[in-house]
């Protein structure tokens, strides 16, 4: 068994719905002992970040973002020095945006994905059908492009990890009783105007939480540790009313594609 050891590294990039302010909401909630750890929407990592499990298996669909996690935790220094070398000025970024980035290198999808995450509108990261990235320009003054320290702690925090580009459906091939997995999914949206679920071009509709309510399902039923996130919309309580355990906690949330979507709302922790 492997015992939780207390966090340094922080996440690298913004992230819509990040956990940060809601660890201490978290932590208690997970096992104080597990085998595996397994994480199948990593976004920005902030649970990971914080127990630094010893045995963890980090996937995601969007391949740019699993790419970045590879480039930092085997080349850091790279991704440190591409990412001093950039500028924060709007005619780069327009042109950052336009690069072909899936052919490059993962130290150059790193750098390309945390410049326009620290650039862009409001730290979002949002592509089109087509997977191209299409967020503005965003208004900051000074934005921290490369923060080397927390890079570096990072890349030792995940020196052991598995990354993956997986759907979050194949944890079932490989977490075991005894392991421990944390869902952090797109949320289903509140209204029908805050639906916001282009993280990849697939999108992530009701269809995808219903299969996603019965991965969890069965995960318990075999005696692996499941938590998951989402919104307090109606359709969650529906979803997870039988077998479930869920608890309401309060959640500010600073990144969204509109204004109005940002302020504090009502978010459950399921388990």
């Amino acid at each position: 068994m492997r015992e939780i050891l207390p966090g340094v590294a922080r996440p690298f990039i913004k992230w819509v719905g990040g956990k940060r302010q809601l660890l201490s909401e978290l932590e208690p909630r997970v096992p104080s002992r597990f085998n595996g750890y397994h994480e199948p929407f990593v976004g920005g990592g902030a649970l990971f970040f914080h127990l630094l499990p010893q045995n963890a298996v980090l996937s995601d669909t969007n391949e740019r973002l699993v790419r970045t996690y590879r480039g930092i935790r085997d080349a850091v220094e790279d991704v440190v020095d591409l990412l001093s070398s950039y500028p924060h000025d709007r005619d780069f970024f327009l042109q950052m945006r336009t690069v072909d980035i899936d052919a490059k290198s993962d130290v150059e999808v790193a750098a390309w994905f945390i410049y326009l995450n620290r650039t862009g509108f409001n730290g979002l990261y949002r592509v089109n059908r087509n997977n191209v990235y299409n967020v503005p320009f965003g208004d900051y003054e000074n934005p921290t492009i490369c923060d080397a320290d927390n890079l570096r702690a990072c890349a030792r925090a995940l020196k052991h990890a598995d990354i993956r580009h997986a759907s979050f459906e194949s944890v079932l091939d490989r977490a075991r009783p005894g392991d421990f997995v944390y869902f952090d999914p797109p949320y289903v949206p509140l209204s029908a105007s805050s639906s916001f679920t282009s993280y990849t071009s697939g999108g992530f509709g009701m269809a995808e939480q219903e299969k996603l309510r019965d991965v969890a399902r069965e995960l318990k039923a075999r005696g692996v540790r499941v938590l998951l996130s989402n919104s307090s919309a109606p359709d969650v309580y529906r979803l997870y009313e039988d077998g479930f355990e869920l608890a309401e906690v309060g959640a500010t949330r600073a990144i969204n594609c509109k204004g109005n979507g940002r302020g504090r709302i009502q978010e459950l922790i399921i388990r």
